[in-house]
Formats: C-alpha cells, sequence, structure tokens
C-alpha cells in the first residue's frame, strides 16, 4: 500500500476544514455553471443535478462517519470545542451608531441535534433530483431552482449563527414557491401562495426573537444564545426584566412566538392548512423534497432555537407543546382516514406523524427527544417513499383518486411490494425505522407521565394514533391493490406499467434504508444522543 505524503494529509486537512462549505455551496456553484448552459441542453440540467446532489450526499456522509462518537464525545449546544466539524470566520464586523459594534459570523458546525438531519436532507436532495428526471419542461429554469434549493436547505442544518440560519431559513422560499407555482397542478398558484404567506408568517415571528436576541447579547451565535451569563443586563430577554405582556415575560413570548414560527413549518394543528394543498399540487420531486427535508427544519428549528436557548421556558410549556403534539397526532390521522386523494391522505399522514416531534420534545427526556430526532429522521425516509409511490401512479394516469383504481397488484406487482413495504413501514410495524422513532417517544411520554411532568392522559390518548394510522394505510391498501382489476373508464389500462429501473432505484434504496435504519439504530443514537442528554440536563435543571 502506497504511504500517504505529507502533502495528501495536508490536502485531506484542509478539505475537512471546509468540507461544510463544500456540501452547502456546490450546487450553488453548479447554478452559475448552468447559467451558461443553452436551455435546449436538457440532459445536461438533469445530469448535473443528479451529479451535484450524490456528491453532496457522499461527502456529507464522509462528515458523519469522521464525527466522534461515544459518551459525551460530540455535544455542542453551548460550546464550540465540543462540535464535530466546526468552520467559524468573522463574516461582518462594523460599528453602527448606538448599536455599537455590528458582527454576523459564517459559523457552520455539526453536533449530534443535527448531524443525522444533515445527512438525511443531501440524501432527499439525490432523490429528488433523480425524481426530477421526468421533467419535460422549462428545465433550465426548474434545476436552477433545485440548486438554489439544495444550497438553501443543507445551510439551514449546519448554520450556527443565527442570521446565517435565517438566511438560509427564508431562501428556501423562493425557489420552493416558483417550484410549485410553475411546475404544479391545476390550482398551483393558490397552493404557492399559501405556503409562501404561511411560511413569511412564522419567518416574521423567527425574526421579532432573532432581533431581541441580538440586542440582548450582542452576537448571533446560537451557542452563545444559551448561556444566561451572555445576556447584557435591563434587556429585553435577560431573566432579570420583569416586564411583561399580557401576564407573559418576555422570555415566554420569546419562546412562543419561536414555537409558533416553526411549528408552521412543521407543521402542526392549526398552522397545517397549507401542507395538503401544497402536496397536491407540487410535482413529484418537490413533494418528496418538502416532506422529506422542509418539514424536518420545522423540527430542527424548534429544537436549536427555542428548546436550547429558552430552556426553562420549554420546560414550562411542556403541557402545551404536549398537547399540540397529540391534537396533530389525532386530528391528522383522523382527517387522512376519510380522504380519497392518495396524495392528500399522506400529506395529513405527515401532519399526524409530526405530532410526535412535539411529543418527544414535550417529555423532556432522553428518550423522549431521541425520539423526536429519530422520527425526523426516519420520517424524512418514509415520507419520501410515499410521495415517490403516488407519483408513480401519477406519472402514468395523471389521476389520484383512490376509487379510480382497483386490484393494482395484478398489473402492477413489483409497485404493489414496495407500497406495501412503505405503508407497513409508515404505521411503525417492528424492524422498520418508524417504529424506533415512535417507541422511543411513547417511552419518553410515558416516563414523563410517570414523574409528573407531563398528564398521563396525553401519551394515552395519543396511542389511538396507531389503530388510526394502520386503518388509513391498511384501507387503502385494500382498495387500491387488492380484489378484481378495474380502473376508471378514462383511464388506459395499458399506461399502467409495472416500476421502470429509475423508480426502482428510488424506491428499494429507501426501502432498503427503512429496515437498516429499524434494525440498526444505534447508527443514529451513537451520535444524537450525548447531544441530547446535555440538552436534557439543561431542561431538568430549571
Amino acid at each position: 500500500m502506497r504511504k500517504t505524503k505529507p502533502q495528501d494529509r495536508q490536502i485531506l486537512t484542509n478539505t475537512m476544514t471546509y468540507l461544510l462549505s463544500i456540501i452547502v455551496f456546490l450546487p450553488l456553484f453548479f447554478l452559475l455553471i448552468f447559467c451558461f448552459v443553452p436551455s435546449q441542453q436538457s440532459k445536461i440540467f438533469k445530469m448535473g443535478s443528479v451529479a451535484v446532489t450524490f456528491i453532496q450526499f457522499v461527502l456529507s456522509l464522509v462528515a458523519y462517519l469522521v464525527l466522534p462518537k461515544g459518551e459525551q464525545a460530540l455535544i455542542g449546544i453551548t460550546d464550540m470545542a465540543t462540535l464535530g466539524l466546526v468552520e467559524k470566520y468573522t463574516w461582518i464586523d462594523v460599528q453602527i451608531g448606538q448599536l455599537g459594534r455590528f458582527k454576523i459570523d459564517y459559523f457552520l458546525g455539526i453536533d449530534g441535534l443535527n448531524a443525522a438531519l444533515f445527512v438525511l436532507s443531501t440524501f432527499v436532495l439525490w432523490i429528488g433530483s433523480v425524481s426530477s428526471w421526468e421533467i419535460q419542461e422549462k428545465e433550465k429554469g426548474y434545476f436552477s431552482l433545485y440548486m438554489l434549493l439544495s444550497t438553501s436547505v443543507t445551510g439551514c442544518f449546519v448554520a450556527l449563527d443565527f442570521f446565517l440560519f435565517f438566511l438560509f431559513f427564508e431562501f428556501m422560499l423562493l425557489p420552493m414557491y416558483f417550484l410549485i407555482g410553475l411546475w404544479g397542478g391545476k390550482r398551483r398558484e393558490y397552493a404557492a401562495v399559501k405556503f409562501f404567506i404561511y411560511t413569511f408568517l412564522g419567518s416574521i415571528f423567527i425574526l421579532i426573537v432573532l432581533i431581541g436576541l441580538y440586542l440582548s447579547t450582542q452576537s448571533f451565535d446560537m451557542l452563545a444564545m444559551t448561556q444566561l451569563a451572555n445576556f447584557r443586563p435591563d434587556t429585553v430577554f435577560h431573566p432579570a426584566n420583569d416586564f411583561t405582556l399580557f401576564s407573559f415575560s418576555t422570555r415566554e413570548w420569546a419562546f412562543i412566538l419561536l414555537f409558533l414560527g416553526f411549528i408552521i413549518k412543521l407543521p402542526a394543528v392549526p398552522m397545517h392548512t397549507w401542507l395538503p394543498d401544497a402536496h397536491v399540487e407540487a410535482p413529484t420531486p418537490i413533494s418528496v423534497v418538502l416532506a422529506g427535508i422542509l418539514l424536518k427544519v420545522g423540527g430542527y428549528g424548534l429544537i436549536r432555537t427555542a428548546y436550547c436557548i429558552f430552556p426553562e421556558i420549554a420546560f414550562q410549556f411542556s403541557f402545551y407543546v404536549a398537547l399540540i403534539g397529540v391534537l396533530s397526532m389525532l386530528y391528522g390521522a383522523f382527517v387522512a382516514l376519510g380522504q380519497t386523494n392518495l396524495k392528500r391522505m399522506i400529506a395529513y399522514s405527515s401532519v399526524s406523524h409530526m405530532g410526535f416531534i412535539l411529543l418527544g420534545l414535550a417529555s423532556a427526556t432522553v428518550e423522549g427527544i431521541n425520539g423526536a430526532i429519530y422520527q425526523l429522521f426516519s420520517h424524512g425516509i418514509l415520507s419520501s417513499m410515499l410521495f415517490l409511490c403516488a407519483g408513480v401512479i401519477y406519472s402514468r394516469t395523471h389521476h389520484l383518486e383512490m376509487e379510480n383504481y382497483r386490484g393494482l397488484a395484478s398489473k402492477m406487482p413489483q409497485y404493489a411490494v414496495l407500497v406495501t413495504l412503505a405503508f407497513f413501514a409508515s404505521l411503525g410495524l417492528p424492524t422498520f425505522s418508524g417504529f424506533i422513532g415512535e417507541l422511543m417517544v411513547f417511552l419518553g411520554a410515558f416516563e414523563a407521565g410517570a414523574v409528573g411532568t407531563l398528564p398521563l392522559w396525553l401519551p394515552m390518548l395519543s396511542i389511538f394514533t396507531l389503530l388510526i394510522g394502520a386503518g388509513y394505510f391498511l384501507w387503502t391498501l385494500q382498495k387500491m391493490f387488492f380484489g378484481k382489476f378495474s380502473v376508471k373508464e378514462s383511464i388506459r389500462v395499458e399506461a399502467l406499467t409495472d416500476l421502470t429501473i429509475r423508480e426502482k432505484l428510488m424506491l428499494v434504496t429507501l426501502g432498503v434504508l427503512a429496515v437498516v435504519f429499524g434494525l440498526f439504530p444505534s447508527l443514529i443514537l451513537n451520535v444524537s444522543n450525548s447531544s441530547v442528554e446535555y440538552l436534557v440536563k439543561i431542561l431538568q435543571a430549571k
């Protein structure tokens, strides 16, 4: 074996130093290249997008594998020295009037809270770009926007400067708005505007807190914001500030605004109504990215900001967070049970599954919060698979009403097998990743109920979600795939061909991952656990 030369080791070290930046901004570099490629060269855009997102995924996997693992190995949250990978440079540093020094850092980092979600984001972006091969019009515009979305999403998961995080968060709106509004279904303009208004409202709530935190700490560093010693006395978010509005302190209002801002993105009841419309009208690849990644930004942002910066308020409001989570679980499941449109059913099941995130966080236990992170990761895989399954049938018939199909298993056996796998994995069957996340959330919630942090009736009530989930998934499976074959008269039977190689590549890959992470949860928990344990100590100390 050839020895590694000193200069080779230096190149490797430099690459690791800038690895996060390379992953985040690689699509932006190719976006600039796309601008000079003639619009007629559609294959260049498609192949370039698949290649770029695959490289992103491989590099993010490398970043994940080199992270330290084990007890107290990767904490982050409050201390930059305990981050796994970090890049921090001064970006803006100026004196502005009475504000004094105005400083923004280019600060990227990975700890146990975002490591798995960062890899998930790059993987789903790759799956979305493979699925985007079916786009047949305005390819240059579509894939240029997709590259911008890829940079924005991955940047969100590793930005640890609040201003930089907010910048990435806002830039996600623009490409997603146009991708739905220009390449979506019949009511695409309505769905795109509704998505933009809801998410922009959430951004305003987050911006208000962002400004207050900067005025209180003179910094946008999210790690510094977790330490009360960095809050200046007599500032808006200092704990000693006795200013109240409608009986809530300023720190309580900050938590409420952050909570509202991020549960719109999650989404949770009653901030969820934009999601079904966006999913139904969005093209399949964008539904995959929306469900697989963008919803996860809401959950991650809630943990990173509201829970890490205002832990005492998060613990104080545990009951209300859990209540909204359980309501989302039950409401989403009941509404999914009554849907006749396949995509709309999957969208409401996503609302239900996102309720698990809130219940796990509200438990303030190691099991519950680990379960919430695991559920975010698992749902990213499973929801991507579900929307790809819906896209398969839509690409052939342009119909998504379940009553239009009967006995599809006889015509599309491979498709039927993978849909069955996706449905069983999503309803939380053991050996699949969904089971691990839900089990840990329930363990944490019942533990919190046993010690009195949460009323015991909340986790008990939430268990009925599993029964309802089994109902709508199995009912859909029975209606569409079993029995004597028949379809609506307007649907051409010859169009119902089985899976293509590209579709099998995507669905089989996702199905294998659902099993792998169902059998080997330590692949994620070994990295997330030390950060979660530290966060729980902060929460329970308040």
